[in-house]
């Protein structure tokens, strides 16, 4: 899927206006050319861009409820995909963002965008374990096994959210691997950008005690 067919999507589906849709290419003209010098995103996925890292993660935004003001928490963000994406789609700044990235290229690289794409609503962050998280939403691309993301959200997460995780085609297998408890609960939904891959949905009522 290319740029224009992806754009389509965006704006008749996911309904991103053009000045999102503005914003998206300038992110993407930074992210090739940062990339040039540093491993942001694989070379390997440069032409695929806009279906493999900007719809993938846009694709998310179906599954907010954009009316409401939201913390929202991008786990492992990299370059910025789902989180930049999140923040661009919210021109009226509704969401509140954070990027949390160990990478401290990755980070600078994350504060360039938002400050060049005058993106009030986000916030660039080191490390997640650093302190509880007090969030509606977490989002997580390409962070770490379902496990661990199921154990941040027990530990460390303060309150109720509910957890949007992209997995590949072995997501029902770790879902089945995980433990749940009776206040967690899930459903898989198919990808729209890859037939195999799946959006793992997760309401946590509530924290462990």
């Amino acid at each position: 899927m290319n740029e224009h067919e992806s754009v389509i999507i965006l704006k008749n589906k996911l309904k991103f206006n053009d000045l999102s849709i503005k914003k998206i290419k300038k992110f993407i003209n930074f992210l090739l050319k940062y990339n040039n010098r540093y491993n942001l995103i694989s070379k390997n996925t440069e032409k695929e861009v806009w279906s493999r890292h900007v719809l993938d993660s846009a694709q998310l935004i179906s599954f907010l409820n954009t009316d409401k003001n939201l913390k929202i928490s991008d786990l492992g963000s990299g370059a910025g995909f789902p989180g930049i994406i999140l923040a661009i789609y919210d021109n009226n700044f509704k969401f509140h963002v954070k990027l949390y990235e160990k990478s401290s290229v990755k980070r600078n690289f994350l504060n360039m965008v938002k400050h060049k794409l005058a993106l009030k609503n986000v916030e660039v962050k080191d490390n997640v374990y650093d302190k509880f998280l007090s969030t509606d939403i977490i989002v997580c691309r390409a962070f770490k096994k379902l496990n661990e993301i199921i154990r941040i959200s027990r530990e460390i997460t303060e309150k109720p959210h509910k957890l949007i995780i992209l997995k590949g085609k072995n997501a029902q297998i770790e879902i089945n691997n995980v433990s749940l408890d009776k206040n967690y609960s899930y459903k898989l939904i198919s990808s729209i950008t890859d037939k195999n891959s799946k959006i793992i949905l997760i309401d946590a009522k509530k924290n462990d005690s």
